[in-house]
């Protein structure tokens, strides 16, 4: 086992609790369909009536299926949420990467970003980075949707990796949002 990841049991299935299949890609409607149809069954408001000890466990009861349905219902969450139920855990942010390739494109993209701002036409250069950004999460994306599939050791790791590229990019578009923000206004 790599020193990046570290085993870790989960007690309560998501994927079981909303009675999905356990899969990277799910059906949302039906996700959302299930967790309105459970949190109609444990809703405190259903238990107003009831001991303080059901009233209680009604709202623990209602926080998971929030909680469950919230990872669930969020892509990158959910891929983390899977590889931890196969036992790999995620390392902390302050973790570097191995991979060099990506941290030299992670300083390019934040000087492209950096640069924006001096742009002769601004517009098209946010868009430029917008795209690209686009672009680049869309095809590690479709790596992660494929390695989570795959689901041995190797694939896993591999998943785990990559889901914090991913999540990279996902605080970079943060930033776009900011600078676009502070550059045109709300």
């Amino acid at each position: 086992m790599s020193r990046r990841c570290k085993i870790r049991v989960n007690i309560l299935n998501y994927f079981q609790l909303f009675n999905i299949e356990a899969s990277f890609d799910v059906d949302i409607q039906e996700l959302s369909s299930s967790y309105q149809t459970l949190q109609k069954t444990v809703h405190p408001d259903k238990f107003a009536h009831s001991s303080e000890q059901e009233q209680r466990i009604a709202v623990q009861k209602s926080a998971q299926i929030n909680d469950a349905y919230q990872t669930l219902k969020n892509p990158l969450h959910r891929a983390e949420y899977i590889l931890l139920q196969r036992g790999v855990e995620m390392p902390n942010e302050q973790h570097s990467f191995q991979d060099t390739g990506f941290l030299m494109r992670q300083m390019e993209l934040r000087e492209m970003l950096e640069d924006v701002k001096f742009s002769s036409n601004v517009d098209a250069a946010l868009a430029d980075v917008q795209n690209i950004l686009s672009s680049e999460f869309s095809q590690l994306s479709q790596v992660l949707r494929t390695q989570i599939s795959e689901n041995n050791a190797a694939s896993n790791l591999a998943a785990c990796d990559n889901l914090r590229k991913l999540k990279f990019y996902q605080k970079l578009n943060v930033e776009v949002d900011r600078l676009e923000d502070s550059l045109f206004g709300d």
